[in-house]
């Protein structure tokens, strides 16, 4: 067996996370093992398997053409210091209880360095329609090279100062930017802190105007877009009061940051009305209105009616107009007749005449 990847040595936070990788090849694929010793001068090194340490440990390995595995440790602990050996070996006695394997198990070691954490002072101060973000390190710290600013993923800000104290602003109000902002330090380890903009909830309707046809299930949708989350929702309807699961006809679904009422067989008259769904967190209350129309199972026809109604009205018209008007007159038929008659008497006349000359 031999290593072509083996595990690197990492420096990393109390409370951080760290992941070490180890790859071998050999005929036929080899085994992999994790073991640990730690920083105490009496400890010797003991096999990690997944799930040591309350479950802080996960192991990941695959054989496939050569040997792959993976450990890794959440929730990093001062004791989690200390040397991780990722063993490899393919002789077939590696794991006999008496006898000693022909070939010894070959090893790559990694260095895990775990750092108590530095406390991060942080503040959220609103001036002239500005917030400004700060962090501030309190604590003994690594040399810093630079500092983030991140929110949702995406970085705002970095420059490359050293020093313990970054700052952020922000132009607008405090509704308008709530969440969560993380200021980091770079450092090795890198050192990150967080920082919140906490309001009461901005709850908005997905949709101020729903409709529904009579007899379908009607859908009205509420969200709350601002942080922290809402810890409770609830819905009202106007004259109505609230509005709860176990009366039979409203179910209502509710996440962190959205909730559903779906009302079951729509009625005009019971229906028909302004709905208010109202949002709780520990800094307040929210609330939106949504109106909800229930039209009735016909009224898509209404259209269609109407044309057919047009149609049948217009006929109607020209059909009493055609009966009404006066019938146009008749051409004489005496004069149609007339010149063939006077063509035959002319006829006979030149015949008479004829006749007398050849008398």
């Amino acid at each position: 067996a031999g290593f072509i990847k083996s595990p690197l040595s990492q420096k990393r936070l109390t409370q951080d996370s760290v992941e070490l990788y180890c790859e071998a090849i050999g005929n036929p694929i080899p085994e992999i093992q994790w073991w640990f010793e730690g920083n105490d001068p009496n400890e010797t090194y003991a096999q990690l398997w997944d799930g040591a340490r309350q479950d802080r440990v996960k192991i990941n390995a695959t054989y496939n053409l050569h040997s792959t595995s993976t450990i890794s440790i959440a929730n990093l602990t001062g004791d989690d210091s200390g040397m991780y050996e990722c063993r490899a070996s393919n002789d077939p006695d590696r794991n006999h209880l008496s006898k000693s394997p022909k070939v010894k198990w070959i090893r790559s070691q990694a260095n895990v360095f775990v750092i108590e954490r530095p406390e991060i002072a942080t503040q959220v101060v609103e001036s002239s329609g500005r917030l400004i973000l700060s962090c501030n390190i309190s604590a003994p710290h690594p040399t810093i090279t630079g500092h983030k600013w991140i929110h949702k993923e995406k970085t705002l800000y970095e420059d490359d100062n050293a020093g313990d104290f970054t700052t952020y602003t922000i132009d607008g109000k405090r509704e308008e930017h709530s969440g969560v902002y993380e200021c980091v330090f770079e450092a090795n380890p890198q050192i990150k802190g967080q920082v919140n903009i906490s309001v009461a909830p901005q709850v908005t309707a997905y949709k101020k105007s729903e409709h529904g046809n009579e007899g379908d299930t009607g859908v009205l949708t509420c969200k709350n877009p601002s942080f922290p989350a809402v810890t409770t929702w609830s819905w009202y309807k106007s004259g109505h009061g609230l509005l709860e699961n176990a009366s039979g006809r409203y179910i209502i679904k509710s996440s962190g940051n959205k909730t559903e009422l779906r009302i079951l067989k729509l009625d005009i008259e019971q229906d028909t009305g302004d709905y208010f769904c109202n949002g709780t967190n520990s800094y307040g209350t929210g609330d939106a209105t949504v109106n909800l129309r229930v039209r009735s199972r016909l009224a898509a026809l209404w259209p269609f009616l109407g044309i057919v109604a047009e149609v049948l009205v217009l006929v109607t018209i020209i059909f009493i107009y055609e009966k009404r008007r006066k019938p146009d007159e008749v051409p004489d038929d005496d004069d149609g007749g007339s010149a063939p008659l006077k063509s035959n008497a002319t006829n006979h006349k030149d015949k008479n005449v004829r006749q007398r000359n050849a008398n």
